[in-house]
């Protein structure tokens, strides 16, 4: 900006302000007119429609698949999609962190005085970035299944197996896939390692603390039955290939 333009800005800013409204009481009245009928909305919300609320909390259960309120589905994207364990803490601290202070650091890397959008691309170009990056990621993180699901290629046999495994809470312990935890042995490619025979009586006498299926191989032979083929067919050619579709 030369010394012109500053001039102009100078002059032009005089004029707007002299001919402008007092921020106290003019605005302070608006803002406070406004705070009060959102402050209005949200008791009369709560009082007629209540609290969301859920089941209460089962120490017990290894299936309950915990999921974070709208405004962290962005979040929870993204440590969906930067997987390794080693990089969790990037995703949860380094790129937010970093992504702030860019923002933070904006007037001072962006220093032009104009305020129409299409005179400031800078500030544009990282403004409508993060809106888009965020409403992408939250999308998704909404769409996104619980980490309880089977995400694996799973063949048409086996489709009801898994669907035993995903809700018998088998991933609460062990891994299958890119899914799952890490207290128990990873379950990937159990059949290389293991049996079917030798899978049903784990199952049926496991080592704890796993808890034993032998009430659902009483009470529901057919599930018990899809449980240990799945598990049985989770082999190293089928995680890496996908499972035979036969």
């Amino acid at each position: 900006m030369n010394a012109q333009e500053k001039e102009q800005y100078l002059r032009e800013y005089s004029q707007l302000k002299n001919a402008g409204k007092p921020f106290f009481p003019y605005a302070v009245t608006k803002d406070g007119a406004m705070a009060a009928i959102t402050l209005f909305v949200i008791i009369a919300m709560a009082i007629l429609f209540g609290a969301e609320l859920g089941p209460k909390a089962d120490p017990t259960t290894t299936t309950y698949s915990p999921r974070p309120e709208w405004y962290f589905f962005f979040l929870f994207e993204l440590l969906r999609v930067i997987k390794p364990p080693s990089l969790v803490l990037m995703a949860t601290l380094g790129i937010p962190t970093i992504c702030l202070i860019l923002l933070l650091l904006l007037p001072f890397y962006d220093r032009s005085p104009e305020r129409h959008p299409l005179k400031r691309p800078i500030a544009m170009i990282g403004a409508v970035a993060t809106v888009v990056a965020m409403a992408y990621l939250s999308i998704i993180g909404a769409l996104g299944g619980p980490p309880s699901e089977i995400e694996i290629p799973v063949a048409a046999a086996y489709e009801d197996g898994a669907a035993v495994t995903a809700a018998s809470g088998c991933l609460g312990c062990h891994r299958i896939g890119e899914n799952g935890n890490t207290l128990g042995p990873n379950l990937t490619a159990i059949g290389d390692r293991l049996g079917r025979d030798a899978i049903a009586r784990t199952l049926i006498n496991p080592t704890s603390p796993m808890p034993s299926y032998q009430s659902l191989q009483e009470e529901n032979p057919e599930q018990f039955e899809a449980l240990v083929d799945f598990i049985a067919s989770l082999k190293e050619e089928a995680a890496e290939g996908g499972q035979d579709t036969q």
